[in-house]
């Protein structure tokens, strides 16, 4: 019995799927933006409400937010591809000392979840920042989404703090800070 893919034209396939990681500029914001869309809505639900995650999606998601990332703020915005079909999604930039970096977002499907693409994505990032002199990589996780942290520690990243944010409307970010530290040898 041939392995089953998920989505993207690979049911029922026993073809491996194809994955890449492009750069993305202002021409990819609505993809960013309909890919997070679809994410959050299938993936937090359980985690954070669905007011959370509407309000949180226009705050953070908003075409004229994402552009200003790209072209003011120096936050770089990746794509994963898989079979060439947009799968999910990275960001990171420059964070407080110099050497230290942030990823800022990664989001997968959840349909690809399991199949190593977080970790291609993961990799990508840490190959990027390390060339440009970064030491250091962060992030900012749910407490309550384990199957990201899992995936963070499987990767070598460690839990380093615990925080609540206000991100207004009465929501508060409830995370944990990981952070991996980056030799010079390949990713």
């Amino acid at each position: 019995m041939p392995k089953c893919w998920p989505k993207m034209g690979l049911m029922n396939t026993s073809e491996p799927p194809v994955a890449r990681v492009v750069s993305a500029g202002a021409a990819q914001v609505p993809t960013i933006a309909a890919l997070a869309d679809a994410i959050w809505h299938e993936h937090y639900p359980g985690i954070i409400s669905v007011a959370q995650i509407d309000y949180m999606l226009a705050k953070m998601y908003a075409p004229e937010v994402l552009r200003a990332e790209i072209q003011e703020r120096g936050i770089a915005y990746d794509l994963l591809l898989v079979n060439e079909a947009p799968a999910g999604f990275a960001s990171y930039g420059p964070y407080g000392e110099p050497g230290v970096m942030k990823l800022f977002k990664l989001y997968l499907q959840p349909a690809w979840h399991g199949h190593g693409f977080g970790s291609i994505m993961l990799q990508h990032v840490e190959r990027v920042v390390r060339a440009g002199g970064a030491h250091r990589l962060l992030l900012t996780v749910n407490k309550y989404n384990p199957k990201a942290i899992a995936a963070y520690q499987r990767n070598g990243f460690a839990i380093t703090d615990a925080v609540a944010t206000d991100f207004g409307q009465g929501f508060i970010l409830d995370d944990y800070v990981m952070a991996k530290e980056l030799t010079a040898g390949p990713v």
